[in-house]
């Protein structure tokens, strides 16, 4: 296994090989296993493109020899930023046929998130589009370059920049000869995939996924969602998530031999459009997308019939928006709560209706371990409140790099601390929250923590809070809390020059500005933030009151 992750243990590897978790095949070859079994069968619908099963492992393995040509080695890490589309679904087979592991970045990481993954992982080459939206990501590549001599190249999809490789030009060379893949096959208990974790302290940590866990983790999410070869699954969010891309996402479709549409937009007409157009049976989103086709009447304007469930995750969907989703849209909500290191929850679609519009669901493995404990580790009665923890056959051992995060993130028994304070009833889970200091937007996390640290930089700021303010749309928004300096004055708008000149993810940014003469304390010095958010609160109703 590559050198700095943690393996599991000798007994546990033997009892998930020898009950048929780990079936022994690497990512690709999941799904070039599907590719021998429906050649014709359509694999991904992008726009107008309609890409087989069959074009699509030839078309992964022609890419796979150019990548091998540019002198990457099984075990190196490259940086993956490219938007969804089929250039990505090739070019994670492509590493994953030769073992190099890509760390997979999202479309809104900046300089400082991409600095921070390129330095973590020492990756040796790093991927990205020329430009998305108003964003030119060639610039920033090129910053990347000339500070990490280990960054040997920057491959670019359209037209790159000085110094940099055109994606297409990787496929263009090469004969149809299999034995490269004999020679690079990666071992399946090796890193497939790196992820990034939410981030709850700084910036986020990695995520080292292999191929035996990932297989398991999107076919048993495949299983419970209920796909098979009839699934037309609309990815709409990032592929480079692991919510879209394993939960059950592109690699349970794979799995099952379904066909993955992948949306080029979450304009709510045109992906209903979409749905209309390729009878699409099942749709992974999060809870302000869904409350807005609620709020807009889409299931009036569109013909939703196809639709056989709709799956809610990043943050918990309420009861009433579940049942409005069921009885407008003709379908079944099915709630998904887990977490990139591994565990993934997920009602049942069968499930009545106490636990499919309540819980956020029970674990999709029976092998799964998870337990419910106090602060002080002890595991509290079903129904009590605490933080979970999890073991399995598809959650890590320990981070990247990272053996004195791992001493605070899993317990002495190899059990990682979800972060998350939830009530458990026999298998199911109920969320009630994060255990540290985190705001999710819509399924987006925001780490207090590394935002409080960038806001403490402008002179003007003696004290600083971010702290999460309720939103209907998004569930929580981030309200920077501020304390200033004798004299001084600090504007919103001067407070979010000064973020976006620290070159973070859009997302992160705050959305208010409250300014306080102090904070409520604690009597050992700490900030309540309790307190804090109930006090932003009242300042908020009092001004829509006025």
């Amino acid at each position: 296994m590559l050198q700095g992750c943690v393996p599991w243990p000798e007994e546990m590897v033997r009892r998930y090989t020898d009950g048929g978790l780990w079936e022994g095949l690497t990512v690709a070859e999941m799904v070039e296993r599907t590719a021998r079994r429906e050649p014709q069968k359509v694999a991904v619908v992008h726009g107008e493109t309609r890409t087989t099963y069959d074009d699509l492992v030839r078309s992964a393995k022609r890419l796979a020899r150019g990548l091998s040509e540019l002198e990457l080695q099984p075990q190196d890490r490259v940086v993956v930023q490219l938007p969804s589309g089929l250039e990505f679904v090739s070019l994670y087979l492509a590493l994953n046929y030769i073992g190099v592991i890509p760390v997979m970045a999202l479309r809104a990481h900046r300089h400082a998130e991409v600095r921070h993954f390129i330095r973590s992982s020492g990756a040796s080459a790093y991927f990205i589009a020329d430009r998305v939206g108003s964003f030119d990501y060639r610039p920033m590549a090129a910053e990347m370059a000339a500070e990490f001599r280990f960054l040997r190249h920057v491959v670019v999809t359209g037209e790159p920049g000085p110094g940099q490789l055109p994606y297409q030009a990787l496929s263009a060379n090469g004969a149809d000869d299999d034995r490269l893949f004999d020679e690079r096959r990666p071992d399946p208990s090796d890193v497939s995939t790196m992820l990034l974790s939410g981030g709850t302290t700084s910036l986020s940590k990695l995520i080292p996924r292999t191929h035996n866990d990932y297989v398991y983790n999107a076919r048993v999410c495949g299983e419970v969602a209920g796909f098979s070869s009839n699934t037309v699954f609309m990815a709409m969010l990032p592929l480079g998530h692991n919510y879209n891309l394993a939960c059950p996402g592109m690699l349970g479709v794979f799995h099952a031999g379904g066909t993955l549409v992948i949306a080029r937009s979450t304009d709510a007409d045109e992906l209903f459009t979409t749905v209309e157009r390729e009878r699409v049976t099942n749709m992974a989103a999060v809870v302000p997308l869904i409350t807005t086709w609620l709020n807009d009447g889409i299931a009036k304007r569109f013909d939703v019939s196809s639709l056989h469930v709709v799956q809610n995750g990043g943050a918990r969907l309420p009861p009433e928006l579940r049942s409005r989703l069921r009885s407008e849209f003709g379908c079944t909500p099915q709630e998904i709560y887990g977490t990139a290191e591994g565990l993934v929850n997920m009602t049942r679609l069968s499930d009545p209706d106490d636990l499919l519009l309540e819980s956020s669901g029970a674990p999709v493995s029976e092998w799964d371990e998870i337990a419910v404990i106090d602060g002080v580790d002890r595991p509290v009665p079903d129904g009590e409140p605490g933080e979970l923890i999890t073991r399995g056959p598809y959650t890590i051992r320990g981070y990247y790099n990272a053996p004195d995060v791992n001493a605070q993130a899993f317990t002495d028994d190899g059990f990682y601390r979800m972060g998350d304070i939830v009530r458990k009833r026999a298998r199911y889970v109920y969320t009630e929250g994060r255990r540290k200091d985190l705001i999710n937007r819509g399924g987006e996390k925001i780490s207090c923590d590394e935002v409080e640290n960038l806001i403490f930089k402008l002179p003007q700021v003696r004290e600083v809070s971010l702290v999460a303010m309720p939103d209907p749309i998004f569930g929580e928004r981030a309200c920077a809390c501020v304390v200033l300096q004798a004299g001084a004055a600090l504007t919103f708008k001067d407070l979010l020059a000064h973020l976006r000149a620290q070159q973070i993810a859009s997302f992160k940014l705050p959305e208010r500005l409250e300014i306080m003469e102090s904070f409520p304390i604690s009597p050992a010095g700490k900030i309540l933030k309790r307190e804090l958010r109930e006090i932003v609160a009242q300042r908020i109703a009092f001004r829509q009151g006025s």
